[in-house]
């Protein structure tokens, strides 16, 4: 399996929901095709430098997964016709920068697990033994 970044320019007019609700079914299609999704950042909207499609604002979403190659075709395809989307782009990762990828998340995972653990500021309980 390769991991791909996915860089998407959503449609910026619709609500919250509606957007959340198109890029669910996004991830459900690359879940469903046997993807792993590593990371989704939501950039939320933005100004265009230029007018795509009419639009002068789009919702950026960078959408980080692991899957085989045959699911980018049926991506690509899907995007086409999906109203949602106004532009989009697939990379897939070197080698070099896979491993970083996977070792930055690695580390906010675990720095999540430890915050989770022991919230920062508060110290843990000691047993008074003696």
């Amino acid at each position: 399996m390769n991991i791909y970044e996915n860089i998407l320019i959503l449609n910026a007019s619709p609500a919250d929901e509606e957007i959340e609700a198109s890029l669910g079914k996004i991830k459900d299609l690359i879940t469903n095709s046997g993807g792993e999704i590593l990371k989704a950042d939501v950039w939320g909207r933005r100004k265009l430098a230029n007018e795509i499609k009419k639009q002068k604002k789009g919702f950026y979403v960078l959408l980080a997964f692991r899957s085989e190659s045959s699911l980018i075709r049926k991506l690509e395809d899907y995007y086409k016709v999906f109203d949602p989307v106004i532009k989009y782009m697939v990379i897939k990762l070197e080698k070099k920068q896979s491993a970083h990828l996977l070792a930055s998340l690695s580390q906010a995972e675990a720095a999540a697990r430890q915050e989770r653990v022991a919230p920062t500021g508060t110290v843990p309980e000691q047993s008074a033994s003696h």
